[in-house]
């Protein structure tokens, strides 16, 4: 009877050593993997921190892209006018001044 008591006693051990160490190499895993997304959260933070302040000069940038594109479009809207002016005229000089032909 204390042979089969310290037989089962011995396989609980055994049993449980093993499971001790799993538990042990899963930590060790663990500690990697944890370890590795710190560095990994590290460096991300490092590549993005500045982009908040480069959006910001992207947006102004865009801004004033915008208000020169309204004034040229406003100069180019006036040579049109003035072209198309000059275009009438040149028509009504044709017609009321004809050239000669010899």
């Amino acid at each position: 009877m204390v042979k089969v008591v310290v037989g089962i006693n011995t396989l609980i051990s055994l049993i449980l050593l093993y499971a001790t160490w799993r538990v042990w190499r899963l930590r060790l895993k663990l500690t990697r993997l944890t370890n590795w997304l710190i560095l990994a959260e590290r460096c991300s933070h490092t590549l993005f921190s500045p982009a908040p302040q480069a959006l910001d000069i992207s947006r102004q940038n865009i801004y004033n892209l915008r208000q020169t594109n309204q004034a040229l479009e406003l100069q180019i809207q006036q040579l049109q006018q003035i072209y198309s002016i000059l275009s009438v005229g040149q028509r009504f000089w044709r017609w009321y001044f004809p050239r000669k032909v010899k």
